[in-house]
């Protein structure tokens, strides 16, 4: 692979020599460079720092000699941008069958999320769609969409399945995330969400399709690896606390990690169930109480081993901004989450019913307008927590020596916080992914 070396970086962002999950005021901290340079190398970031390091020959630059270290090397003169690493969108359903805008139109006439459902519409509704599709087409259909999201500067995402709701159904999502894997520069995790609806053949047999997530989807998931975790949308109507534990606890037999649907729209012992699973991420967090953001946060301070043996990190609680605003309920509470010292990560939700938009951009300024979160705040929720959201944060979220050189370049822009401000206005001006250039429209 080439070896770029990008100069005069009017301002380089979240650039860490050391990182970690990060919680409450710590969320605030962006680190940053002006006037920076960066050495790419084989899709990786090799060094980092002021120009005057690279002019001189200290700091990071010290031992580098550029010219005989890195044949062909191109320069690439970022003046008047700002850098920043990619974002990593840890909670999307892109894998689906066309969309919902017709339930769109029945939500403005009045009819309710649980309405719609009842009469076959929502998750059921793309189930139906999706098991009437080929492979190929599905596979196609989320191609696009994963190109559009990689012009907005995603670089890293989760996908679930769930609009299977059959061995069949979520078998043919699992397999399209595996093939997006091999044939995606972006870095991408698999979630298995069979318990995403009951099914109506299963509406009186809940035990029926539990018994047949268990005994007949996770042991094809695992004998042919189709996912890194499982995911149960535990809500009033769809699975309850104790299902959703029966559930995981069969995937982590597996070696899936819960990462689970929580608190969207009624508190139902969600949070409790995640806190008892060493859950990766709760996400959606709509209705919270104070008890359960005290939970949260006694979490995050909690120390010790899961089940492998790999030491414990906070629970991330990702929020997911546009699904509130596309379905017009309150804002996710993010400051009481991040005083009370909870780790924050920000996510699109992109699906066809509840968030048609996989746009961070939109996600950061809607964190910012909707939940009062800081520029600085949001973009690290954006990024580096979003990269452990999803199990990523070893490998890209942050400036680093030896991630990927996942990057968002800026247009000219007079500020960091121009970036949310400016929220209709598309100023990325291209997108790094693993050392090269996404083709950007503009």
């Amino acid at each position: 692979m080439s070896s770029q070396l990008i100069i005069h970086i009017r301002q380089l962002f979240n650039t860490r020599e050391q990182f970690h999950l990060l919680k409450g005021m710590e969320l605030s901290v962006l680190p940053s460079i002006e006037n920076a340079y960066l050495l790419v190398k084989d899709g990786k970031i090799t060094a980092y720092g002021p120009m005057s390091d690279l002019e001189k020959g200290t700091g990071m630059a010290k031992d580098l000699s550029i010219s005989s270290s890195f044949p062909g090397l191109q320069t690439i003169d970022a003046t008047g941008q700002f850098v920043l690493p990619a974002w990593c969108d840890s909670h999307t359903h892109i894998v689906f069958a066309g969309s919902r805008e017709a339930e769109f139109v029945d939500k403005l006439r009045g009819l309710s999320y649980a309405e719609i459902n009842a009469r076959g519409g929502g998750i059921l509704h793309s189930a139906r769609k999706l098991n009437e599709m080929g492979e190929e087409e599905l596979f196609g259909q989320a191609w696009n969409r994963l190109q559009e999201l990689s012009r907005l500067g995603t670089g890293a995402i989760e996908i679930k399945s769930g609009y299977g709701l059959c061995v069949e159904g979520e078998l043919k999502m699992l397999r399209v995330i595996k093939k997006l894997k091999q044939r995606s520069a972006l870095s991408i995790k698999a979630t298995f969400l069979g318990a995403h609806a009951y099914p109506p053949e299963y509406r009186e047999d809940h035990q029926g399709y539990i018994d047949l997530i268990i005994r007949e989807m996770l042991p094809v998931i695992a004998s042919e690896q189709l996912a890194d975790y499982i995911d149960v949308f535990c809500e009033k109507g769809f699975f309850s606390a104790t299902e959703t534990e029966t559930i995981c606890q069969a995937g982590i037999r597996y070696g899936l990690r819960p990462k689970l649907h929580v608190n969207q729209l009624n508190s139902i012992g969600g949070i409790q169930a995640g806190i008892r699973l060493n859950a990766l991420s709760l996400d959606h967090l709509e209705t919270l109480c104070p008890e359960e953001i005290r939970l949260l946060a006694e979490s995050a301070t909690a120390s010790g081993f899961h089940a492998q043996g790999v030491p414990q990190e906070a629970i991330a609680c990702t929020l997911l901004p546009t699904a509130a605003f596309f379905l017009r309920m309150p804002f996710q509470p993010a400051r009481e989450l991040i005083d009370a010292g909870c780790a924050v990560a920000l996510a699109s939700d992109y699906n066809p019913g509840s968030s048609p938009s996989g746009n961070m951009n939109l996600v950061v300024a809607m964190s910012c307008i909707g939940m009062r979160m800081l520029p600085e705040e949001a973009i690290n929720a954006a990024t580096l927590n979003g990269a452990y959201a999803m199990g990523l944060g070893s490998e890209t979220g942050s400036i680093t020596v030896g991630k990927k050189a996942n990057l968002i370049f800026t247009r000219p822009i007079p500020s960091l916080a121009f970036l949310p401000y400016a929220f209709g206005t598309n100023l990325i001006d291209k997108v790094m992914i693993g050392g090269e250039f996404v083709t950007t429209h503009h």
